[in-house]
């Protein structure tokens, strides 16, 4: 992932390095697959990572329950299917596994510990001009990478997001995000206010209460709930099963119906669904149903209270916006990621708009993997889709160095 932050261009870094190809910035599961895909065509490139490590947001900022939300086969990466051993799902351990192997099999190497600090795209000789510095240096060691083309790969997480709440500063217990929750050994016995209540919160709660905890989850929006699997089968691949046939409308109130039949009336657990069914939502705006795992048990049971949104932290507990004081030890806010590139990418309007949902090219030879909210998936396809654009662009590059080398010749 790229490392948020400015820079100026008064005074030159001290190693310059000319990139015959792409600079790809990310080494996460969206970077690893351009560059294999690059790779296939014969592509050169530099791939720039501003962690020590493949998919660093798997490595070091994931919980140690968490499994993979959809089927492998939805997961993989271009050119090289899970191991035939592993399940279904696989857990976070297996998929970083897969992540390392894929680097290892397509000789992926990412010059780590290269924190990008900005990039832009010079009009007057027509390239890229990439700045990074190894924060891990005494001096801060910077370096600048030229190349004809830019392939933005840090993905949609690089930032964690935390909203700013009245009185959060006076609040005497813990507070944290997600990305630094592992497990809920730390909280037995305690009460956890779960700020966010997507895969994220319900899967953090129900370890909460594997592990002794009393979650409370606030639910502030709409959203759907759906059971993963139904008879054994996963939901999501019987939706990609049913879009071939059906409309997206028609899915969706086949899914919802399907929901019903399994889980039950979700509404009155304080779980309102939104107008717009899950499909067309995922599709408009890319919002992510919640797929169950079993925390909607643990709401019905009682053991995961479901509350209304934080208006204040008082010193040991929370007021919510329905009047309600509730005493906690610790909060965890499950409040999602965000991006950082509009802070590096300079003199560029791509990611000041919307580029959801089918955007991976801009202008200059940018392009972007793993920004249209599909997941795995979605990274997989842009991966594909630039390499075969730069594989016909870096074919022309070559057609052309050629031809001049000819003329020269006679």
């Amino acid at each position: 992932m790229a490392h948020a932050g400015h820079d100026s261009y008064d005074t030159p870094p001290p190693r310059c390095t000319w990139v015959n190809g792409p600079i790809i910035v990310g080494a996460g599961p969206s970077g690893l697959a351009v560059a294999a895909s690059l790779k296939d065509r014969g592509v050169p490139y530099v791939i720039l990572e501003r962690s020590d490590c493949v998919a660093s947001l798997w490595q070091k900022r994931t919980y140690d329950r968490l499994k993979l939300h959809l089927p492998k086969q939805f997961c993989q990466l271009p050119g090289l299917p899970f191991p035939d051993g592993y399940p279904e799902y696989p857990c976070r351990s297996q998929f970083v596994h897969y992540l390392e192997s894929y680097a290892r099999h397509f000789d992926i190497a990412p010059r780590f510990n290269q924190a990008v600090r900005s990039a832009r795209y010079d009009k007057a000789d027509g390239l890229w001009r990439v700045r990074a510095a190894d924060e891990t240096a005494g001096d801060e060691a910077e370096a600048e990478y030229i190349g004809r083309w830019l392939v933005v790969a840090t993905g949609e997480n690089a930032e964690r997001v935390v909203p700013e709440i009245k009185g959060m500063g006076a609040f005497a217990g813990e507070v944290g995000h997600v990305c630094d929750y592992k497990s809920g050994e730390g909280y037995r016995g305690k009460k956890v206010l779960v700020v966010g209540c997507g895969n994220s919160g319900m899967e953090v709660c129900l370890d909460l209460c594997d592990h002794g905890a009393r979650p409370s989850m606030v639910v502030r929006d709409a959203f759907h709930v759906l059971p993963r699997e139904v008879l054994g089968k996963s939901t999501f691949g019987l939706a990609v099963l049913l879009m071939k046939w059906l409309p997206v409308r028609l899915v969706d109130e086949l899914l919802l119906a399907l929901a019903r039949l399994v889980l039950g009336n979700v509404d009155k657990y304080g779980l309102k669904g939104p107008s717009a069914g899950p499909l067309q939502l995922k599709n408009t705006l890319g919002r992510t149903p919640v797929l169950d795992i079993g925390a909607l048990d643990k709401i019905k049971s009682g053991e995961i209270k479901v509350v209304a949104g934080v208006k204040e932290f008082l010193p040991r507990s929370v007021e919510l916006v329905d009047g309600v004081i509730l005493d906690v030890d610790s909060v965890v806010f499950a409040t999602g990621y965000c991006s950082n590139v509009p802070s590096w990418l300079q003199e560029t309007d791509f990611f000041s708009k919307d580029c959801f949902p089918n955007s991976w090219k801009g202008k200059c030879g940018l392009y972007v993997a793993g920004f249209t909210r599909r997941g795995l998936a979605g990274a997989s396809s842009d991966a594909v889709r630039i390499a075969k654009d730069l594989g016909e662009a870096w074919t022309e590059q070559m057609e052309q160095a050629n031809n001049l080398v000819a003329c020269n010749r006679r």
